[in-house]
């Protein structure tokens, strides 16, 4: 996922990060306290999350050794570099918002306009658990279900950061009694 928020003089920061789940309309997203993200949503909470697709993760990639903050933190001296124009460095290109200021990520086929509700340290006090409230989402049409407002699963392929590697889905397994996506894949052992 790429993460876009806003910086104290109203230019954009735009990080990778790797933690977050979703339930409805909330994504709740884990980021260390010590990058520029995570200075940036303790007092601007408008976000957006940006899902790149799996032949992106180069322009992923890019971003990884690059902070926002100046001077770098002390825990990644040595391995990242100040960076002020990440979408630039990454070859990205922003796109204005419709409900927030931070722009999305053009070439990211889906891309949740949120709101942070709720910004707080975790227990060890080495990451910031954000709350988001999704506002609007902006997703690929060629990933959409003709005639809905459903992702097809079977169009859309999330990149996957899998223990520090770069991953797209393999075929379908199967699919939930819930699903309003269900596929020709078996449901489960028979």
């Amino acid at each position: 996922m790429l993460l876009s928020t806003e910086n104290e003089d109203g230019t954009f920061n735009l990080a990778p990060m790797s933690s977050a789940w979703a339930l409805g309309h909330v994504i709740v997203l884990g980021v260390g306290v010590e990058g520029q993200t995570a200075h940036n949503l303790r007092s601007r909470p408008e976000l957006v999350v940006n899902l790149p697709a799996p032949a992106q993760w180069p322009a992923v990639e890019r971003l990884a050794p690059l902070t926002g903050r100046t001077p770098v933190p002390a825990d990644k001296r040595g391995a990242f570099r100040f960076e002020p124009d990440k979408f630039t460095a990454a070859g990205l290109r922003p796109e204005p918002s419709g409900s927030v200021r931070p722009p999305r990520v053009a070439e990211c086929p889906l891309q949740l306009e949120a709101r942070a509700a709720r910004v707080r340290t975790d227990a060890t006090g080495a990451f910031l658990l954000v709350e988001a409230h999704v506002l609007e989402v902006h997703a690929d049409p060629r990933i959409v279900v003709p005639g809905s407002q459903h992702v097809d699963p079977a169009a859309w392929s999330p990149l996957i950061y899998n223990f520090r590697h770069y991953y797209g889905l393999g075929p379908e397994l199967g699919h939930s009694f819930r699903s309003r996506t269900p596929r020709t894949a078996p449901n489960g052992p028979s």
